[in-house]
């Protein structure tokens, strides 16, 4: 896997802490080519929190709305925006727990502002990501936040930089949700989910 893109500036390659965290925030349950679209709109009216609580509820949610979900993420943005302003002078805080304390910002997100805005080595967990490590037997979760959990408990130090681009890439390209290509995988020998959807198989042993 070619790991971390060298050109990676931020989620939605956004040039700022500030808008890298809504942008993410915008990506909920968004595909990504409607989030793109929401972003763009969004910036084009405001790019700081000061300047985004300048603008009404309503005028956030028709900018957002490629997105869906935009009513209420209109209002998270407006409340992300206080926080950062009445609770962290404006600063977008780099460790996870001030992140998560902003509002509308998951463990998803916190962790995916870490890695590519701030450049800490940690293993974000988006669909992709989890999908595989659930499958494969890295982890045994029922939710996003649990995978993330073992994984910060089991990944060693030297996956944990480019973890992400190595999962998520494998994820995009073979493990797909739908129709994965374990046949060709070079995992299937190691794979318990492999091992299990053949086990019923005529021939399987």
């Amino acid at each position: 896997m070619p790991g971390r893109t060298a050109t990676a500036k931020g989620p939605k390659d956004q040039p700022d802490p500030f808008r890298s965290a809504v942008s993410c925030l915008l990506s909920a349950q968004s595909r990504d080519v409607n989030t793109a679209a929401a972003v763009d709109n969004l910036f084009a009216l405001a790019t700081t929190p000061d300047a985004m609580l300048m603008l009404g509820e309503d005028e956030i949610a028709r900018a957002i709305r490629p997105c869906g979900l935009y009513n209420m993420k209109a209002r998270s943005i407006r409340r992300l925006c206080t926080a950062l302003i009445e609770e962290h002078d404006r600063v977008v805080p780099q460790d996870r727990a001030g992140l998560m304390s902003l509002p509308g910002i998951g463990r998803k997100c916190a962790d995916i502002v870490m890695s590519f805005t701030f450049d800490e080595d940690v293993i974000a967990v988006d669909t992709h990501v989890d999908r595989v490590c659930n499958r494969t037997g890295i982890t045994a979760a029922k939710t996003a936040d649990r995978t993330a959990e073992q994984l910060e408990r089991r990944a060693p130090d030297w996956a944990r930089r480019d973890g992400h681009f190595w999962l998520i890439q494998f994820g995009k390209a073979v493990c797909h949700a739908r129709k994965p290509a374990c046949d060709s995988c070079f995992l299937n020998d190691l794979c318990r989910w492999f091992s299990a959807t053949r086990a019923g198989e005529p021939g399987a042993s």
